[in-house]
Parts: structure tokens; C-alpha cells; sequence
């Protein structure tokens, strides 16, 4: 087939109708907390047609695929790499492998590491909060129906800084396949720019917007006032969050919008020492090249591994492992879900 009979293909499909309000421009990619509550209730609720309850998928798999669909634009245009250079070359994306410990290396209980955190906020270069992010990301486009292809999946990078007036922009480039976890935006020149590694997926300017509710509120640095942050950010009204699996994914949030200084992360690890389940497993060396103490959290068929420097307790990274096969996803046990790596 000739190129321009794949294009006309392509476009004839038609990803990204202009039309579909799912692929509106906007700051915020993840699926607000209502909203996952409401799909929570759904997820719960719902019968099959034989008046059998449903096996509820949790909200996480939902957000996931809410990103993906949102993704769909990016991933077309490295699909479109993929058709014009046929079915014998190697694949331009490929699934990463799990995360694996140090071999031989000694756990740290989080009660240490919290006590390591909080003599770090003393030091004399101690990092200070930042309101924008930059982290690396991966997530599994999950299949529709057992038996169907494993769908395309897009690695990426992201750096989100807000200025003085409230507006902000954010950088989005494409992560390397051929060498996984290589950072590809760098600060340089007094401003960040892409290196050549990554191909440029977005980079927009955002007008101002303030909030006086998590995340738009500063977070406060002690443990007390940032679980009640953390809450207010996973349950808007202030419900308390109910287990280590919701406590992870408003850190997941938390991180998405403010990097910590010393103190927020020295409360953070205060918090995840009290949390039940969160077990420690050992050292590891992270997609970046860090060392890192990992936290394991293990429920509903997944393996949630939490990545933190040894000496300040920060957040390096997230890993999320499925434990079991799931076929109407057409995942298999040892598949990894997604991953965040955050970066200063």
C-alpha cells in the first residue's frame, strides 16, 4: 500500500473528531474527585443484564483509561510513524519492564526514613515548595475485549511552571523508547527546552486561575494539616480518605500540581509511616538512575510500589504492577499499569 493510501486511511478513521468535547485543550488531565466518585457509585451499582451484581473496576483503571482516551491525539501521530514504516520494523514504543529490588539490600522502616526527613528540613540547602511539577510518565491503554490487540502506548515527559500572575505553562515531549527513563526536557538558558532525544507533543501557555481548595491552595507542612490537605483533595468535603490505596492516589494528585520542599515531604513520609499495609521491601535503582527506599502496597489486584530518597523521604517515584491476569482487560499478571517518576 502507498503512503498516501495510509494517510487517506488514517485520516478516513478519524481519531480525533475536532467536534468531541473528550479532546478540548485544558490544564487539567485527570478526572476530577467528584467524578470518580460518581463513577465509583456506578462502577458499584451496576447489574448485569442476568441481575448479577457487576465485578466493580476500581476508579484508578477508570482514570487511566480517561487519559488514554485524552492521549489519543499524541499516540495518533506516533501511530502514524508506525503504519509508514511497515510491519517488520521494531516496534517505536514498547512496554516497560517491573521495577526490580537491589539484590541483598536492606529495608528501611518508614519510621527511620520519616526521622531522616525531618532532620533533612534543618539543612542549610533544604529544598522550599514549589508550586508546577516535572515528571515522567507511562500508562497501559488497557484493551476493550479479551482476545483484542494490546493498543499503543505513549511515554512522556512533563513540566508545568506558574509565573507570578497565576498563569502557567506546561511542555509535554514525547520520552525516548530506545532508552527508557532518560530525562528529555532540560533546563537551560534560564528556560526549559527539549532536548533531541524527544519530539514535542504540546507546549501551551495557560491563562491565570486561582482556588482557595486543594490543589490550587498552597499545601500546608505539617502532618496533621497536610492528611487533612491530602483528604480534601481525594474527597472534596473534607471526608477522610479510607485506606493506603486512596492515601496513594491523592499523593499521586498532590504531586501532579506542587513539587514539596523539605518540610511538605518530611510531613508526606510522617503520614505514609502511620498508613496500614505499606510494607518496606528494600533499595532500587529508579528508571531515572536514583537510588530509592521502596514502599509496597499490595490490594484489588495490583502492586503498588512507592519509590522515596533514602535521605530527605521525598517522592521519587510511583509504580503500579498488575499481580493477577485480567482477560476482559487483556492484561497479564507482572504487566506494569503506569508509572510516575517526579523530578525536582
Amino acid at each position: 500500500m502507498a503512503p498516501d493510501d495510509e494517510l487517506a486511511l488514517l485520516r478516513g478513521a478519524n481519531p480525533v473528531p475536532r467536534d468531541d468535547s473528550r479532546f478540548h485543550d485544558r490544564p487539567d488531565r485527570t478526572l476530577p474527585a467528584s467524578a470518580e466518585r460518581q463513577l465509583n457509585q456506578l462502577l458499584h451499582s451496576a447489574r448485569t443484564p442476568g441481575g448479577r451484581k457487576a465485578r466493580p473496576r476500581p476508579v484508578r483503571q477508570v482514570r487511566r483509561l480517561v487519559w488514554g482516551i485524552e492521549m489519543v491525539g499524541a499516540a495518533a501521530a506516533v501511530a502514524l510513524a508506525l503504519v509508514l514504516a511497515g510491519p517488520t520494523s521494531t516496534p517505536a514504543v514498547a512496554a516497560p519492564h517491573p521495577l526490580s529490588l537491589r539484590e541483598g539490600s536492606t529495608p528501611m522502616p518508614l519510621e527511620r526514613l520519616a526521622d531522616r526527613a525531618a532532620d533533612a528540613v534543618a539543612a542549610k540547602d533544604a529544598p522550599r515548595l514549589r508550586r508546577g511539577t516535572h515528571v515522567q510518565t507511562w500508562n497501559l491503554a488497557l484493551a476493550s475485549r479479551p482476545g483484542t490487540a494490546r493498543p499503543l502506548t505513549l511515554p512522556q515527559e512533563r513540566v508545568t511552571r506558574w509565573k507570578a500572575d497565576g498563569s502557567h505553562t506546561e511542555l509535554v515531549v514525547a520520552s525516548d523508547p530506545r532508552h527508557p527513563g532518560e530525562s528529555v526536557i532540560a533546563d537551560g538558558d534560564g528556560g526549559l527546552r527539549s532536548v533531541s532525544a524527544g519530539k514535542v507533543l504540546s507546549d501551551r501557555t495557560y491563562p491565570p486561575s486561582w482556588g482557595s481548595a486543594p490543589p490550587q491552595s498552597r499545601p500546608p507542612h505539617t502532618p496533621d494539616a497536610l492528611r487533612a490537605y491530602l483528604a480534601e483533595l481525594g474527597h472534596p468535603g473534607g471526608t477522610p480518605l479510607t485506606g493506603t490505596g486512596e492515601l496513594l492516589d491523592a499523593v499521586a494528585a498532590f504531586l501532579g500540581h506542587w513539587t514539596p520542599g523539605a518540610r511538605e515531604s518530611a510531613a508526606l513520609t510522617r503520614i505514609l509511616a502511620d498508613a496500614e499495609g505499606l510494607r518496606p521491601a528494600g533499595a532500587i535503582t529508579d528508571r531515572l538512575g536514583r537510588s530509592g527506599q521502596v514502599y509496597v502496597y499490595e490490594a484489588d489486584g495490583l502492586r503498588r510500589m512507592l519509590i522515596l530518597d533514602p535521605a530527605t523521604g521525598a517522592v521519587l517515584g510511583l509504580e503500579d504492577t498488575y499481580t493477577k491476569d485480567d482477560p476482559a482487560y487483556g492484561v497479564r499478571a507482572g504487566d506494569v499499569m503506569s508509572y510516575n517518576a517526579w523530578m525536582r
